[in-house]
């Protein structure tokens, strides 16, 4: 047999035993691979596909922070909060939205408008996995119909949130605003990270004036859910810190005296305590249901609202913009005296009209045959327009404006009310600016009786009726009374800006003072029948505005004149006198007389604030009331 045809058996060994190490070597290697990545997934990544995992079961949810309750002076409740359930929608986790849609519209009433509303805030920039409400205020019956089929709708869930409620609206709504839903401009400004979780924001009033305060801070929740992303357990939670509760100066029994007496009638009214400048009274008539805004006005509701000719959303105290008319006069007399215009003796002859040169143009005096012979006290008490119309000619425009500005004409002077417009204190400049023509002294004889282009707010003569109350002291008006928490009140509300109004003989000021004490006491005082019988003194002036104006020689017959066109009854006035605590200002739209209208309403104001509702121990403000009537 052939050498190479014998079985070599050593080699054999050899070979098996180099492939026995290369496959052992392998082996080893593939289990020190695994053994590696096991150590690298179990170790070394191990917090990563945890979270990997918990995210699977595990979500991390904001907790909105309940908004801060909202008082009166007195501490009862203007502004709470309450428990209402909605049905919601998670878009990332819902099986066909319209579909879900379509099957929740066989368990619940969903109106079309609740479906349009509900697509318009789904195309709305939004944070992921943020839930979007489609129905609110659901029932029992309701709830427990969407319970039997909640294994059916994915991503539908039912929540309880707390919703701002207002338990009086109708007479707060002009005062504090209200809250509404987060508009897409909204979201862009606010930090994304407090207000997540969140669906409503201060909208107007004192609700957005102290969003920040009110709104809190955000507290997160992680809970366990299950492949469907319902809610099993919660695992953790941060809580959130509740909005500061805050405390109004407002007076809510005199809001609704206010009210009442404004009922039936288009009218503000605004009540400053002159000490502190604290709105006691915020009124404009008729007013609205505050609470139809917050979870969303139907398109029903709105439109009656923003069609009706009373215009209830208008808030005619801060907005609304007269000419102040005779309420003007105290002011311009302050003005007139402290110009050296006029003299406290200086007197006129008022034949029931003014020239202002032979042949020229007649203004007309409101009594058509004079009031004779008048110095300044009987020009404010008989509210004698042609003392006035010759007042203002020889101050000038000039000076009106320069006086008049310092009383807060021109301007929103109130440090924490939204939305306040400035009115039209004229000048020069304006006329050129906005007319492109001159002043002419005719301009300045309308502006003497506070008519022409001159425009106020009731907050505006609320404001300078409480300077003349001060005798010049400034404090300019604010709602903001108290911070129920750590936070002072200097911290959130703005710094007064107004340095005290001084007069060269700081004697002008009683004297005025006076002027108004004879409108309402004096013997031919315009208003003296509105204040027959108070146990008080008061000072006031009354006013009328006219809605249109008379040719030269034309009647008024208001008989003859469509309602919305007669004039508004203006009367601004502040009591005690020597020691005032309460200063008003009334406009009735279209009521005709000041001293008929608007002076009774403000008389029964100050009954109420000084008789009736008196904070001081009993009897301690009417003793004072009555010693100023034996003195």
């Amino acid at each position: 047999m052939p050498w190479g045809e014998f079985k070599d058996t050593a080699a054999e060994r050899r070979l098996f035993q180099r492939r026995t190490v290369v496959m052992l070597v392998f082996v080893m290697l593939v289990i020190g691979g695994l053994i590696a990545r096991m150590y690298q997934l179990q170790v070394v990544e191990h917090d990563v596909y945890t979270t990997l995992s918990d995210k699977n079961r595990v979500q991390v949810q904001s907790v909105p922070p309940p908004r801060g309750l909202v008082y009166d002076r007195s501490n009862t409740l203007l502004a709470e909060n309450r428990p209402v359930f909605s049905v919601t929608l998670v878009p990332e986790r819902v099986d066909g939205t319209d579909d879900t849609l379509a099957q929740l519209g066989t368990i619940l009433d969903i109106s079309e408008e609740d479906l349009e509303r509900f697509r318009r805030r789904l195309q709305e920039p939004r944070r992921p996995f943020q839930e979007i409400p489609l129905r609110y205020d659901l029932n029992e019956q309701e709830m427990a119909r969407l319970a039997v089929h909640r294994h059916e709708l994915p991503g539908v869930e039912v929540r309880a949130e707390l919703v701002r409620y207002y338990p009086h609206s109708e007479l707060t709504a002009h005062a504090l605003g209200f809250v509404g839903r987060i508009n897409r401009d909204e979201l862009q400004r606010i930090d994304p990270v407090n207000y997540a979780g969140t669906n409503y924001i201060g909208k107007s009033g004192i609700e957005r004036f102290y969003e920040e305060l009110l709104h809190g801070q955000v507290g997160y929740q992680h809970v366990e859910t299950n492949a469907r992303g319902r809610t099993l357990r919660v695992l953790e939670r941060e809580n959130p810190v509740p909005g500061e509760d805050i405390q109004l100066h407002l007076d809510l029994r005199l809001q609704q005296r206010a009210h009442e007496l404004l009922d039936g009638r288009r009218g503000a009214i605004v009540a400053i305590e002159p000490g502190t400048g604290g709105i006691l009274a915020l009124a404009s008539v008729p007013g609205f249901d505050a609470n139809k805004f917050v979870t969303g006005i139907s398109v029903k509701d709105y439109r009656e609202l923003s069609e009706s000719r009373d215009k209830p959303l208008f808030n005619r105290a801060l907005r609304g913009q007269y000419p102040p008319g005779s309420t003007l006069k105290p002011m311009l007399a302050v003005a007139a005296l402290d110009s050296g215009a006029v003299t406290r003796d200086y007197t006129i002859w008022d034949p029931g009209y003014f020239r202002l040169k032979a042949g020229g143009r007649l203004w007309r005096d409101w009594k058509r045959g004079g009031h004779g012979w008048v110095d300044l006290k009987d020009a404010v008490a008989e509210s004698c327009d042609v003392y006035f119309y010759e007042a203002a000619v020889e101050m000038g425009v000039d000076t009106m404006y320069s006086y008049l500005s310092r009383f807060g004409f021109g301007e929103d002077a109130a440090l924490d009310v939204s939305g306040a417009l400035s009115g039209l204190l004229p000048s020069r400049d304006w006329k050129r600016a906005v007319r492109n023509e001159t002043w002419y002294p005719g301009d300045s004889v309308n502006f003497g009786i506070g008519q022409g282009f001159m425009l106020a707010t009731p907050l505006q003569l609320a404001t300078a009726t409480a300077l003349i109350a001060n005798r010049g002291k400034w404090v300019e008006p604010r709602l903001l009374k108290d911070i129920k928490g750590d936070h002072p009140v200097d911290e959130y509300l703005p710094d007064e800006t107004h340095e005290p109004l001084k007069l060269k003989n700081p004697d002008d000021w009683e004297y005025v003072v006076e002027t108004m004490v004879e409108v309402m006491h004096g013997r031919k005082g315009t208003a003296r029948g509105a204040a027959r019988g108070a146990p008080y003194k008061m000072a006031g002036k009354t006013g009328t505005a006219q809605v249109f104006s008379l040719a030269e020689d034309e009647e008024y017959d208001a008989e003859e004149i469509r309602e919305r066109l007669r004039d508004h009854a203006l009367f601004v006035g502040f009591a005690p006198v020597d020691n005032p605590k309460i200063a008003v200002a009334v406009i009735v739209e279209n009521g005709g007389s000041g001293s008929g209208t608007a002076a009774p309403v403000a008389r029964a104001l100050f009954d109420a604030w000084l008789l009736d509702y008196a904070e001081q121990s009993e009897g301690a403000l009417v003793s004072g009331v009555e010693g100023q009537v034996s003195n």
